[in-house]
């Protein structure tokens, strides 16, 4: 099956409906889509992990929802996207995993809806079981041994002695649990249990890591262990060294199914030497007969051990940084494109203020300006038979300009009664044929209604100046 289903859509809908956003997101990494959940949708949930305001054991429950879908797909993405953030999201997260009393219980888990399903299913039991035992791991150390600081000043190379040999134990059932998911090359053939075998895998290198680490502050003890510890101690490394294989066996398919040789580190087995000269320690402590060895023998057996397990773990640190400069690229590219992004809208905004603020200064571009009316412009003359009152009026200027030589009231006035045509001043004239007119006739002075003179003035003035136009044309 392939694409989202109806039931995905319906899903992501309720909660766009409900303003679930988490819930949403979830849904869309969990998809009946064969394919690994799409970094878009991981990335958002980890920065949920983030954020104050979320609240994780919602986020958490509704990825275990998610875990009782029928279908096989979605059930492998749930434990994925959890997975994803237990590695990547914010602590937080885990704690909260660990504190459940359960998690997963997909221990009787099957998919009988077709052959796939049958093969999954397996798979998805084991994951299942590794997720548990990552966060029973983080309840009984409070911490996440694939995150823990490592080297010589590290976590599980200063750690004493009593505290070690309890934590190892811890390291080994966790480790178990992972390298019992035991995938074959020609098992994973999908999207889906590929992302979750690579999300394996970076957990293997990280996890073999600590344990190595810590088996080497154990091997530089070892020898001044009391009876007991000494015994703790050989039982443990003597588990060591037959994970080591079993997890040879897992790098081996890991290379298999095409990831970068690179990434795999080189397990280099400790001589065998050393195994006797902890095995010739034991029995001496416990007053047993064995072969006398030297000191300087087991100096130089455990020199020799510690030596190839450090170069191993050297191996190991290849992954984390080559993961380190593609987070640091993947993070200087996105402030790149915020970058671009805000120079763009900054453009954006500089073009739109230079074009509300002047049209002519747009390049490129041509300003329509025929739909523009000027209302004080003068109206083209026309080709019919009325007569041009904007040219009578202005040869009519001189008989309306008192004696008085300022008439900026008179120019206003009559610009704003002829709806805005500009009266303009012209020079006086010096003809003796003036046009008089009798302002209280034609405005009604002698009137004691001024709501009626107002109307009448108008009409008046038009009378006169049509009388006086008639004679200037004759």
């Amino acid at each position: 099956m392939s694409g989202q289903s109806i039931t995905d859509r319906i899903t992501a809908a309720q909660h766009s409906v409900t303003g679930s956003a988490v819930a949403k997101a979830v849904c869309k990494a969990t998809t009946h889509e064969v394919m690994g959940p799409k970094k878009k949708h991981l990335d958002y949930l980890i920065q949920c992990t983030n954020e104050m305001n979320v609240n994780i054991p919602q986020l958490a429950d509704t990825l275990f929802e998610r875990t009782a879908n029928s279908s096989w797909v979605v059930v492998f993405k749930a434990l994925i996207t959890t997975h994803h953030l237990m590695m990547y999201g914010n602590e937080r997260f885990i704690q909260y995993l660990a504190s459940r009393n359960t998690l997963f219980n997909l221990n009787n888990y099957l998919d009988k809806s077709a052959m796939q399903g049958y093969d999954m299913s397996t798979f998805i039991r084991r994951y299942s079981r590794y997720l548990n035992e990552k966060a029973l791991s983080y309840r009984l150390v409070a911490v996440d041994f694939t995150k823990m600081k490592r080297g010589l000043d590290g976590v599980m190379r200063t750690m004493n002695a009593e505290k070690l040999l309890k934590t190892l134990p811890i390291i080994q059932n966790q480790l178990d649990a992972l390298l019992d998911f035991d995938a074959n090359p020609n098992e994973l053939t999908n999207g889906v249990i590929n992302a979750a075998f690579m999300l394996l895998f970076k957990d293997s290198i990280r996890l073999f890591a600590a344990y190595n680490e810590g088996i080497i502050n154990l091997l530089e003890r070892y020898f001044d262990m009391k009876k007991n510890q000494c015994k703790e101690g050989l039982d443990i490394y003597k588990k060591f060294l037959a994970r080591m294989t079993k997890l040879s066996e897992f790098l081996k398919v890991a290379e298999q199914v095409g990831i970068d040789q690179g990434d795999i580190p080189d397990l280099t087995q400790a001589p065998s030497s050393l195994l006797e000269a902890l095995e010739q320690h034991l029995a001496s402590v416990e007053g047993k007969k064995t072969k006398e060895v030297s000191a300087a023998s087991r100096a130089s057996a455990l020199s020799s051990a510690v030596s190839t397990l450090a170069n191993t773990g050297m191996s190991f640190s290849r992954m984390d940084e080559k993961e380190k400069q593609q987070a640091l690229e993947e993070e200087q590219a996105r402030l790149q494109a915020l970058k671009e992004q805000r120079l763009r809208e900054i453009s954006v905004v500089s073009n739109s203020t230079s074009t509300s603020a002047s049209p002519s200064t747009l390049s490129g571009k041509s300003v329509n300006t025929t739909v523009a009316v000027d209302l004080f412009a003068v109206p083209a003359p026309t080709t019919n038979s009325m007569p041009n009152l904007s040219s009578d009026l202005f040869d009519l200027q001189p008989a309306f300009v008192p004696t008085v030589q300022s008439t900026p009231a008179i120019s206003t006035s009559a610009s704003s009664a002829w709806g805005g045509f500009p009266l303009h001043s012209a020079p006086p004239s010096t003809t003796s044929s003036a046009i008089n007119v009798d302002f209280d006739a034609v405005f009604g002075g002698k009137s004691t209604a001024p709501e009626y003179r107002t109307a009448s003035a108008y009409v008046n003035l038009f009378s006169v100046l049509m009388t006086s136009v008639s004679s200037l044309d004759t």
